[in-house]
């Protein structure tokens, strides 16, 4: 195999949520720093399409189905579709002879993972929970190496699988925000704290109600940047003093992170490793298991236990709940920074990176 990384490809694949894509995009920028060609394979109409779209990154699509632990009509196509997917992918694999595949998760990344599987490259995963999803746990047996954000995640793993605790990457300018900017950018000032709300790139409806009717009581004593999701926003509420909402931000987003004392966020594991990585106080509200496998509880739980983080589920998020959790947040504010600044986070970009790299002469 070549191990000249200026004459190697890398293929990144992953998607079906942005939680999938932006660890990606992270390692991608390292690469190109390091010469590698890069090349992302996902779906044709999926979020990772968007999103890598807005960059120079060559795109290729495959075809890609859900396979559903419940009853619906669409199990009967998908498994076709995910047949067809591989034969995309064998054949991108073949003409593409990437020295490597780096494999972030989503349904997916797993014909991606087998068609490279099958022209013999070497695969990475990476698995952001606590606990591996459904389609990265599918795609583990075909994997060389995979790498986990947490220690604790390695003992759903079996003795002869190569497990590496790596964390998640984060985006280098995420760390690099400016308060002075992020002030300005939402007209606050710096008398009062600021709390950032985000219920993630769709938002999240309990959140943006419960938030949206304590915002009396909470302008008392704070100013509130809330990004409430695409098509969200509400035009009762565009001229409240210390209260600014958006739908959606993307360049702005580590100044409003800099700027922010507080911050109140669903529990996906990028979410909360970006929180950790910025020793934000924050509270998680997870997503519920009617809305997922679960995965946001036992990250909120596992944060919690370990201090980083107040909890609020979401068939509890009141009103009087909400304004009572954001209390005790700002009253232990001191504590959970001490916490949070005492959780010792790897250089997750180098250390995935470097196993990258060295894989191009020891797989």
């Amino acid at each position: 195999m070549n191990t000249n990384k200026k004459n190697s490809t890398i293929i990144f694949t992953g998607g079906g949520s942005a939680g999938h894509v932006t660890p990606n995009l992270a390692l991608v920028k390292k690469c190109q720093e390091e010469h590698w060609q890069v090349v992302y394979v996902g779906s044709a109409k999926g979020i990772e399409k968007q999103i890598i779209s807005r960059t120079d990154i060559p795109y290729h699509s495959v075809a890609t189905g859900k396979l559903r632990r419940y009853f619906s009509w669409q199990n009967f196509l998908d498994p076709f579709k995910i047949i067809f997917g591989i034969l995309q992918a064998i054949f991108i694999c073949w003409k593409l002879k990437p020295q490597v595949v780096f494999s972030k998760g989503g349904f997916v990344a797993f014909p991606v993972v087998v068609g490279a599987w099958l022209n013999r490259i070497p695969v990475i995963c990476h698995e952001s929970d606590l606990t591996p999803g459904f389609a990265n746990r599918l795609s583990f047996p075909f994997a060389k190496l995979i790498c986990v954000t947490f220690a604790e995640t390695t003992r759903y793993f079996n003795a002869q699988q190569k497990v590496v605790v790596t964390g998640t990457p984060i985006r280098a300018s995420l760390l690099q925000g400016d308060a002075t900017k992020g002030r300005e950018f939402c007209g606050f000032n710096s008398a009062k704290p600021i709390i950032l709300v985000t219920g993630g790139g769709l938002g999240a409806d309990p959140i943006n109600v419960a938030i949206r009717a304590a915002l009396p009581q909470l302008l008392e004593q704070f100013q509130i940047v809330h990004l409430c999701g695409k098509n969200k926003t509400d035009v009762k509420f565009d001229n409240i003093a210390g209260y600014k909402q958006f739908d959606y931000i993307n360049e702005e987003m580590a100044d409003l992170f800099a700027c922010a004392d507080l911050v109140v966020s669903r529990a996906g594991a990028n979410a909360i490793y970006e929180l950790i990585a910025l020793r934000k106080p924050n509270l998680l509200i997870p997503l519920s298991k009617k809305a997922s496998r679960g995965d946001q509880l036992l990250n909120a739980r596992y944060c919690q236990e370990k201090g980083l983080s107040e909890v609020l589920f979401e068939e509890d998020t009141t009103e009087k709940a909400l304004l009572a959790k954001i209390n005790r947040l700002n009253d232990h504010k001191i504590q959970y920074l001490q916490n949070l600044t005492g959780f010792t986070l790897p250089d997750s970009i180098n250390s995935i990176y470097k196993l990258i790299a060295q894989g191009l002469s020891s797989y």
